[in-house]
């Protein structure tokens, strides 16, 4: 078994790309940011696959974001990858679900997908309203609105691991009425969860495509990585200003911040409050001074 790992594929004789998609150690770094009820634990999980295998889908460079807003006991699920292979998420829960179904877990709400382009692309956000009662369902919705290419996944999660299977219908071959697409459609139809999570890359094709043309390809690392920074942090309490930022200090005596996709802490005294002021003002006189020059 392959994990933390992501293997495109092809169908050639029905013209259907595909991505297989195992993750434990990634998905273990999220769990150990937060507690997280059952039900919550598994759309986070079936959301972390997903929004990997929509990423790997894609020619871009940036960030690509899931994200469902809801009013039930789960207000907000946020998974972001990168084009690098790389990912962090979280959710945020009022109290534990009665069921494990969306409705149960967001009540109402919506799912926006985000592409935030590093270089200097236009950004792209997809919305679709939260009717469906699961992730896997509330995708097709999504993509059947969107009229992007004929595109479905599969997807499961345990404690351990999580796992998907994605199909893409070829842009030359994109009509859900295509033989070959709803051929394939049929036989991913027929995989079950625990086969999801058990199985390596080459017993799932076998087991469902054993009697297509199929081109397997390497693998591609995934990996858990938080975005957050000393650096960044820094900068945050600079746009405070320093009023804030010594009305803050004055209140509680320090400055503490927590991120809540890797839990990790950040605390500022202080004297390294004095000396981030007193580094950016003399950054701007610095600057202040080129100008006149």
């Amino acid at each position: 078994m392959q994990t933390d790992t992501l293997h495109r594929f092809l169908i050639e004789s029905a013209n259907v790309r595909g991505e297989w998609i195992h993750l434990d150690d990634t998905w273990q770094h999220m769990l150990d940011c937060a507690d997280y009820p059952a039900s919550i634990k598994k759309v986070l999980g079936e959301a972390l696959a997903a929004t990997l295998l929509l990423s790997a889908s894609l020619k871009y460079k940036g960030t690509l974001s899931l994200q469902i807003n809801g009013t039930g006991a789960a207000n907000l699920l946020l998974i972001q990858a990168t084009s690098t292979g790389t990912v962090r998420g979280l959710a945020r829960w009022k109290e534990e679900p009665k069921g494990d179904q969306l409705s149960d877990i967001f009540k109402t709400g919506n799912l926006a997908i985000t592409i935030e382009p590093s270089d200097g692309g236009e950004r792209y956000q997809g919305i679709v309203e939260l009717q469906a009662e699961s992730l896997e369902a509330t995708l097709t919705e999504y993509f059947q609105q969107s009229e992007q290419l004929s595109t479905r996944l599969w997807l499961a999660c345990n404690d351990q691991s999580a796992s998907g299977l994605l199909l893409q219908c070829l842009p030359e071959e994109n009509d859900d009425e295509n033989e070959g697409w709803q051929r394939t459609v049929l036989l991913a139809e027929t995989v079950k969860p625990e086969e999801l999570l058990d199985l390596d890359v080459e017993d799932i094709l076998h087991r469902l495509f054993h009697e297509e043309d199929v081109r397997l390809y390497t693998g591609d690392p995934l990996n858990f990585q938080c975005s957050c920074s000393q650096e960044k942090v820094e900068a945050m309490v600079v746009s405070l200003g320093q009023d804030e930022a010594d009305a803050l200090l004055q209140k509680q005596g320090e400055i503490a911040i927590s991120c809540e996709f890797c839990n990790r802490h950040y605390q500022l005294d202080p004297i390294d409050v004095q000396q981030l002021f007193s580094e950016e003002l003399s950054s701007d006189l610095s600057d202040n001074k080129k100008m006149v020059h």
